[in-house]
This record gives C-alpha cells, sequence and structure tokens, in this order.
C-alpha cells in the first residue's frame, strides 16, 4: 500500500522511528538493527515499508533496503511467525545472515531472536530453504557450499573446521562468518583454521 517513506528523523527507539513527512508524524515499527543504522534526529532517512492493518491498527514497517523488506515478507508468510516475530529476527541478524542461517539450516542462530524457539526456528528453515537461492546472498558461494554440507574436496579443511566448531557449541552460521574472515586461508590445515577462528569468535 505504502512503498517506502522519506523524510527527517524526529525521534528513534529501539522498535519504532518516528519519521516527520511535510509536517506529519509517522511511526514505523523497525527492528534493533535497522535502529542501529539510522542516521542521527534531525537527518533524512527513507524506509522502504511493509502495510500492516487489522481491525485495531494500522501498522507500518520499514526498512532500510528491499533487501530486509523482502526477507521479512518471506518470514511472515510462516505458520506462526507474525512481523513482531520476524523484526525480533531481524534484530539479531541482517538479511543476508538470515539467508545464511536457513540455507544452512542453523536452528541455533535463528533460534536467538527473543520469542523464537527451537521449533519455530525450524519451522522457518523448512519453509524457505527451497524458496531462497544461493545468489540472493551476498556470501561466497563455496562457503555456502560448504555450510550446506555440499563441500568440494578444495574445501575439505575448511568442512573439518566448521564441525569442528559447530561440535564445541557454535552455531554454524557463526562459525563460518568467522572462518571466512581469515587471511590466506587456503595454506592452513583445518587445525589452524580452527585456532584463528576461535580467536575471532572473542
Amino acid at each position: 500500500m505504502i512503498a517506502y517513506v522519506k523524510g527527517i528523523i524526529e525521534d528513534i527507539t529501539e522498535d519504532n522511528v518516528v519519521v516527520d513527512m511535510n509536517g506529519f508524524g509517522i511511526n514505523v515499527r523497525i527492528s534493533a538493527d535497522t535502529a542501529s543504522r539510522l542516521p542521527g534526529i534531525g537527518e533524512e532517512a527513507k524506509l522502504y515499508t511493509y502495510t500492516c492493518v487489522r481491525e485495531d491498527a494500522f501498522l507500518l514497517y520499514g526498512f532500510l533496503s528491499r533487501n530486509d523488506l523482502e526477507i521479512f515478507k518471506k518470514c511472515i508468510t510462516v505458520n506462526g511467525i507474525g512481523p513482531k516475530g520476524a523484526l525480533a529476527i531481524l534484530s539479531v541478524m541482517d538479511a543476508d545472515t538470515l539467508r545464511f542461517a536457513i540455507l544452512s539450516g542453523d536452528i541455533k542462530a535463528i533460534s536467538k531472536a527473543p520469542g523464537i524457539g527451537a521449533r519455530t526456528a525450524e519451522r522457518l528453515i523448512l519453509e524457505l530453504k527451497d524458496k531462497l537461492k544461493i545468489d540472493d546472498t551476498m556470501i561466497d558461494r563455496e562457503i555456502v557450499q560448504t555450510a550446506l554440507n555440499t563441500s568440494v574436496a578444495d574445501n575439505a579443511q575448511i568442512s573439518e573446521a566448521v564441525e569442528a566448531l559447530v561440535s564445541l557449541g557454535y552455531g554454524r552460521t557463526e562459525s563460518i562468518k568467522a572462518i571466512k574472515a581469515i587471511d590466506n586461508i587456503e595454506t592452513l590445515d583445518s587445525g589452524a583454521i580452527l585456532k584463528d577462528a576461535l580467536k575471532k569468535m572473542f
């Protein structure tokens, strides 16, 4: 209904921003991640919006990118996840990280969101995994293949290190992100990769 709002930020809280549009203050619900990335009060912002109309309310949910908006819209198609739950998920991870978690089946990472338990996270993965494409993410294709347990021979050390981190209790998503940040990884064996990845966890 409303594609986006653009105006001056009048107020920001963890879950809401007030945008002044030609003298009208518009309340827009946002995630904590979006709140942290917004410019300051008095600055101009543009938020892509999703309109939720209920019997007792007319709510706008806002996002800084179409990417965030699209994954939000996918999340709310899952039974048991409404706009509030989808925002909670996007408060603990950005859109690409969430896609990555879904593709890699990382229940632990998704269930870190407030109000999202393991069963709900599992249902989200089951219902959305086939609806997402690897190309939708900004994550390196080979790393994603490793996360999907389709590793190639050249990634055997990476795969071993990922599994070792998971066995230590880390989520698959955060494990692979830590490994992805290691320099000259192709020259390291799995033990060295694991050691460097553990350093990046702290």
